[in-house]
């Protein structure tokens, strides 16, 4: 089974899935796939665990030689999900965890509709959003707060192509939804396969 989560940029979807994948019965579960990016590390990211960052000429070999599932380019940094991964796990009968944008959910979705399930990540409300990017700033460049932002808008109202809908407004809470909908996903998951 494949999980996507999307959300607008400081909906708070990472901390919710590393809070969820901290639990040890979904770590056994689950496996996050590491995505590709040209973006310089952030301070406190590791190579590897956050994502696999490469120089451009090293992306472009890489989508030649095929070996990305989906990409896409975001404030001028590509970001990618490797395709050996995914189906490796996919080979295994593993059950993968990606975050995506909606594009990349929409083709993962295409790419493996019978075992996909997308979940769009909401904040509260547009003003909890720009207030969370706008904390950023000292990560995220000012000029960028408003391209998220508008982003952010399209990205709400393409919400309802998801399967689920999580509304982050208290931690707990919405790592508690969104660990019930995950659950419940792979037993269906478990009982369309016998």
């Amino acid at each position: 089974m494949i999980f996507v989560i999307s959300g607008p940029s400081g909906s708070g979807k990472t901390t919710l899935l590393e809070r969820l994948l901290k639990e040890a019965g979904l770590r056994r579960l689950l496996r996050k796939s590491i995505s590709f990016t040209t973006r310089p590390k952030r301070s406190g990211e590791r190579q590897g665990r956050d994502y696999v960052f490469l120089a451009r000429d090293d992306f472009r070999r890489a989508l030649k030689a095929k070996k990305i599932l989906e990409w896409t380019n975001f404030l001028g940094y590509y970001y990618a999900t490797p395709r050996d991964f995914v189906e490796g796990q996919i080979k295994k009968g593993g059950n993968i965890v990606l975050c995506l944008d909606l594009a990349g959910a929409r083709k993962i979705k295409r790419l493996y509709p019978r075992n996909t399930a997308t979940i769009f990540i909401v904040p509260p409300s547009l003003e909890t959003l720009r207030r969370r990017i706008a904390q950023r700033c000292h990560r995220t460049k000012k000029e960028e707060v408003s391209r998220r932002l508008e982003l952010a808008r399209a990205e709400l109202r393409a919400s309802r192509e998801y399967d689920f809908t999580v509304v982050n407004k208290n931690l707990h809470q919405a790592v508690k939804e969104l660990r019930g909908i995950m659950l419940n996903a792979l037993s269906q998951h478990r009982c369309t396969q016998i």
